[in-house]
């Protein structure tokens, strides 16, 4: 079995290599072709250099091409993996230190909010980009695996405007069913559960036991637990007034709605700091830039330590290898994936991205119907997708109007800013993210002017937001991963 792959975004550090060790581990894949490419020369070449000694290792001879040139990766590619952060950290960090400056208070910034609605009008510009050059070059049909977030908004704009059929790929709802398990006592593989709605925003409508209803289970479940009831407060609230799980982490759920992050002297009461992950304030931003500094500090450890294994051991559990591998053995998969709606949650838009149970196998990638949300979860949704819409068609125009109805729509940002504020705001995040936006040329000039005539609303500058935790030293980091490694 011979085709070619190629991860663009590859010098992403750990998932670039987490991916690849998943696609290795399907044993009909040793003879593939392996194309690498990012714009980071450096970054790429310590990834290229790890992935090709663990292929040494398990007995592989393939060569991986490693090449900033995205063109000649992706020549004759049958699968291009994305999972690419355009503006990295410096980018990331104006989606966050900027808003805080108006009040809006984020955890995450990578979906929704302010910084989601900036990050997606910066990715989707690059992958558009991207399909041009996808359908120039690569195999006919080629299908492209998108990890970049905002998941729906990216996906949403290269299945619109790029040409390229584009699956949107997350693992939320994976973390999800398996607190699930554990509230309720039944071993994961024992529950048939169906999860959908949109990325990041997906609920677990149906949990049941050898054909046992368990939802009417899961608010006790997880109010009684000694973990999650501290842990997961939001989502709790959610469950408690809406009747289902979310899929999401409490941080990011926390974003999403207008009601939980919107009075800073209240956020401490819905977050806890035993992770990032339920709610700190620029929580990712501090790890993502953590992560970064551990891996450039302690590169050479890493380099030491013994190879990844291909004989399926070290397989985790992201979609992207069991959907390559369903396509090319016909073997089934059974997962969660981002399409284009075309019908299948009935009371959503059909023009939006959704995040449904999905079929894999050598016919190809078969969408079941789920029919209609729950009322009250497609309300939340609902409000959404239409910052998404908004989103997509402002980013892919560079229509300044659009981008700012998007984030006047968007849930907690209209819940801390008024319009006024909201304008000046993404002026300020288009100013500071001009590099990464071609598409926003006049309208950054405008911004510019305005700035520059003074008469400005005045911010909080230098605020750090309700509940900020100091960032760790790359020693520290290392110390944590040694850690993980000993108590595995």
């Amino acid at each position: 079995m011979s085709f070619k792959l190629a991860i663009i975004g590859a010098g992403s550090l750990v998932f670039a290599r987490t991916l690849f060790t998943d696609i290795m581990s399907v044993p009909e894949f040793r003879d593939i072709e392996i194309a690498f490419t990012d714009i980071n020369p450096d970054n790429l070449e310590k990834v290229t250099g790890l992935c090709q000694r663990d292929l040494e290792a398990n007995g592989i001879h393939t060569k991986i091409q490693s090449t900033t040139d995205r063109r000649e990766a992706f020549k004759n590619a049958r699968y291009i993996v994305n999972c690419v952060r355009i503006g990295g950290l410096e980018g990331f960090e104006s989606d966050i230190d900027i808003p805080l400056k108006y009040g809006v208070d984020q955890c995450v910034g990578d979906t929704l909010c302010t910084g989601g609605i900036m990050y997606g009008q910066r990715v989707i510009a690059a992958m558009l980009d991207f399909c041009k050059d996808i359908r120039e070059v690569a195999e006919p049909g080629a299908v492209m695996l998108n990890y970049s977030n905002p998941n729906a908004m990216a996906t949403w704009a290269c299945n619109k405007y790029g040409g390229v059929r584009t699956i949107g790929l997350c693992h939320g709802e994976i973390h999800g069913e398996m607190q699930i398990a554990e509230v309720l006592g039944i071993p994961r593989k024992e529950l048939d559960i169906i999860c959908a709605g949109i990325n990041h925003q997906t609920w677990y409508i149906s949990v049941k036991h050898k054909g046992e209803d368990m939802l009417g289970k899961l608010l006790e479940g997880f109010e009684k637990h000694p973990v999650y009831s501290q842990q997961e407060k939001v989502r709790i609230d959610v469950l408690r007034r809406f009747g289902y799980y979310s899929t999401e982490s409490n941080g990011h759920l926390s974003e999403y709605v207008s009601w939980y992050r919107k009075r800073p002297q209240e956020i401490e009461k819905w977050i806890n700091l035993d992770n990032w992950i339920h709610g700190e304030t620029g929580g990712y931003l501090r790890v993502t830039r953590e992560e970064r500094n551990w891996f450039e500090t302690d590169y050479p450890k890493i380099a030491a330590e013994p190879p990844k294994k291909y004989d399926g051991s070290d397989r985790g559990n992201e979609h992207c290898s069991y959907i390559m591998e369903g396509l090319e053995t016909g073997r089934v998969y059974r997962g969660h994936f981002n399409v284009m709606n075309n019908g299948c949650i009935t009371n959503l838009p059909d023009e939006c991205v959704i995040e449904v149970p999905g079929y894999v196998d050598g016919n190809g990638i078969s969408i079941p119907k789920v029919g209609d949300l729950p009322l009250g979860c497609a309300a939340v949704c609902s409000q959404s997708i239409w910052v998404q819409r908004l989103a997509v068609e402002a980013a892919v125009a560079g229509d300044v109007n659009l981008l700012k109805q998007a984030a006047l729509m968007d849930p907690l940002t209209g819940a801390v800013c008024n319009p006024p504020e909201i304008w000046q705001m993404i002026d300020e995040m288009l100013i500071a993210q001009e590099q990464w936006l071609p598409q926003y040329k006049e309208a950054i000039q405008a911004a510019k002017e305005r700035f520059a005539a003074g008469n400005l609303i005045p911010t909080n500058e230098g605020y750090r937001g309700a509940v900020r935790v100091r960032e760790k030293t790359p020693e520290e980091v290392a110390k944590e991963h040694e850690s993980r490694k000993i108590t595995a």
